[in-house]
This record gives C-alpha cells, structure tokens and sequence, in this order.
C-alpha cells in the first residue's frame, strides 16, 4: 500500500497540537484530516493556512441540512482549497446533487480547484440496534449499500463506509473512479502506548462523562480494509496514541506490503 492512502485524523483540541502532528509527519502520508472538533477550535482560518502550506486537507464536517444551505457552505468549504470533503448522504438525493453542482459551477467560475466531495453511509460508531432506534429496519450492510448507490447516482465521488462494508460497495458500484473512505482502522502489530490521549479518555470513562476510547464499533486492520478494496484510510488513535508515530505509520505500511 501507498502511503498516499494513509489520511491522519487530527482528532485533537488546538491549532497547536495538529501542526505539531503535522510536522512530525509531513511526507510520511497522504493527507490529514480535520473534523468537527478541531474545526471548531481552529476555524476556517487555519483550514486556509494549512492548505496554504501545501498539505492536502480532508474536511470532515458531515453537512447534513436542507439542500440550499448544504450548497452554499460546501462553496464556502471548495474555496478554502480542501482536498476533500463530506456530506451526510441520508440528507437525501436533491441534498447531495444540488451540493455537487454548485461547487462544480463555482470552482469553474472562479478557477479553483474541484475539492472531492464524499457521501457518509453509517458511522462507524452505530450497530444494528442504533439504527433500530432511528427507524432504520433494514440491516446494516442494506442500509450502507443503498446509501452508496445513492451517493454514486447523485454525482459524488465517494462515500465513506466502515470496513465491513467494503468489499460489498465496489461490488455494487460498478464505477473504477468511486472512491471508498474507510476509518474505523486497527493496527494487528502495533500496540498503542499510553499517552495524554488514552490517559484521557480512560479518565472520561472512569466518570461515566462519555465513552471516547473505542466508540467505534465495526472495525478492521488496514491490510485487511486494503484486501476489501478501500481508497483511502483514515486512522487516529492507532497513530495519534503512538510513542513514535513516525515508526506506527510505518508499521501500518508493513502489515499492507503483499496487499
């Protein structure tokens, strides 16, 4: 496997901590990722500036409103320069096609490049009886598989599927240039040490504040979501949690060699 097709989770509080992780890492992956929290903290500001700096940035933002306000904030997103980003595709058909042709539209008008945009199936976090209490009767692997096809026929360029579901999306969607985003990644070989991260969330778990550790629940090692037929793979823990993680990137890359 490439290291093309390692993207890092910046799953962290500050600006500060991601461009420490940033520069311990440059050049030994793909890309990085910025989601929720640290987008938050940081805003749209470092997005720019750490586009700016050359480093390919996946937006993880997960929009999900009605299709006119969807639109608008990925143009504001496509103009940051982000090399990806994300849209719930259970917002629904008029939702991810009206996206997808608003920033193909902007990005030609004003000569920007064209970010990928990317549908969420089902979060790697929920299980069956998750979607049992959404009102969601179908079994996983139906609901990920009919969001993906929905996503493929609204004119995104991927989805975003755990690893179990793979295998079942590149077999359903005939398309060579859909693109599978897999998170939900375990390292076989390296075992993560204790940091402030594992020492933190084991202290929010302790007082019963929320449960961080292993919240992801339908999981694979990378070889194995590579051997699926996955793109690309987002990974945090096992390499944010890592003493040397210089040396748990490049462990990852070992265990996928013969795939």
């Amino acid at each position: 496997m490439s290291k093309e097709k390692i993207i890092v989770a910046l799953d962290v509080e500050t600006a500060e901590e991601a461009r420490q992780i940033i520069a311990d890492l440059r050049g030994e992956v793909g890309a990085f990722k910025i989601g929720l929290q640290l987008f938050t903290s940081a805003g749209a500001s470092f997005v720019r500036k750490t586009v700016e700096s050359g480093i390919k940035l996946f937006l993880d933002v997960k929009f999900h409103d009605i299709p006119n306000t969807v639109a608008k904030a990925s143009i504001e997103v496509a103009r940051l320069g982000v090399w990806m980003f994300n849209v719930h595709a259970l917002g629904g058909a008029e939702m991810m096609r009206k996206t997808a042709e608003y920033v193909r539209e902007t990005c030609e008008k004003e000569n920007m490049s064209q970010p990928k945009i990317i549908g969420v199936t089902v979060l790697t976090s929920l299980t069956r009886e998750t979607l049992r209490e959404v009102g969601i009767e179908k079994e996983m692997n139906e609901q990920v598989l009919s969001l993906a096809q929905l996503t493929a026929k609204c004119g995104l360029d991927g989805v975003v599927a755990s690893p179990l579901e793979v295998s079942q999306i590149r077999q359903s969607v005939k398309s060579e240039d859909f693109l599978i985003v897999t998170p939900g990644i375990r390292s076989s070989k390296f075992k993560v040490q204790s940091s402030k991260f594992a020492v933190e969330d084991q202290r929010l778990k302790t007082n019963n504040q929320i449960e961080t550790y292993e919240d992801q629940k339908r999981v694979m090692t990378a070889a194995e979501a590579i051997a699926a037929g996955a793109d690309y793979l987002v990974i945090g823990r096992p390499i944010l949690q890592a003493e040397d993680r210089i040396l748990a990137v490049r462990k990852i890359l070992e265990e996928t060699q013969s795939v």
